[in-house]
């Protein structure tokens, strides 16, 4: 796919990180969600990019920081109101992710109403593998990701189990956010989110494709 931007470091310039929420089943159950009808979205900010090498900062405001793995898809063509027929067309590749949240946080938005920007998008909340071709995955629906904290197996799973699949997703983003060369949409974690402390240290995987491998520090 032609671009006209250097995609294979899209965390430097990409303007956004569109996430999908709730998109396992089982992930809905663990956390006492209902399984959603329609896709359940949110914004993380450029800034909460991070790569391998360095930490990941737990904010000073939480006490229970979890993990989230999950499939990245990278936009390579932008567009606006995009057919699920042609939606793979705007797909660069991929992208090993996770969804960093502060579960704590999370919750009391949930009862107070509130956005889950706290909880989401600070610095340092998605860290992000080096793009993986479209070539590499040829089936982005039938791969296995997992996640082990300390050498303990936490999260496994197929992308078989996603709800939305990507075409729709990307279809269904379109229509109300005008994807862009760059930019990140996060599919969805599987089951076994948990929190993680200081020190310990998370390697996150694509069976056979690509890892990586992060520290939690606290946030001075």
């Amino acid at each position: 796919m032609a671009s006209s931007k250097n995609l294979s470091r899209f965390w430097e310039w990409g303007r956004k990180i569109i996430c999908v929420g709730r998109n396992y089943a089982e992930h809905a159950k663990e956390l006492k969600n209902a399984v959603p009808t329609e896709p359940v979205l949110f914004l993380k900010t450029p800034s909460a990019y991070v790569r391998e090498g360095a930490p990941i900062l737990m904010p000073y405001y939480t006490n229970s920081l979890h993990h989230e793995v999950e499939l990245g898809v990278v936009i390579g063509k932008g567009g606006k109101d995009i057919a699920q027929s042609s939606a793979m067309d705007h797909v660069e590749g991929y992208a090993l992710c996770l969804d960093m949240t502060a579960r704590d946080v999370q919750d009391q938005c949930k009862k107070k109403g509130l956005p889950w920007t706290l909880a989401k998008a600070f610095d340092t909340s998605c860290p992000v593998s080096d793009l993986i071709s479209r070539e590499t995955i040829k089936d982005p629906h039938n791969i296995k990701i997992w996640l082990k904290v300390n050498d303990v197996l936490r999260q496994e799973g197929s992308t078989s189990s996603m709800i939305f699949s990507i075409p729709f997703l990307i279809s269904y983003i379109s229509r109300v956010i005008t994807l862009e060369e760059g930019d990140l949409i996060l599919t969805g974690t599987p089951k076994g989110v948990a929190a993680v402390q200081e020190d310990d240290e998370m390697v996150a995987g694509i069976d056979d494709i690509i890892s990586m491998r992060f520290r939690i520090k606290k946030q001075l």
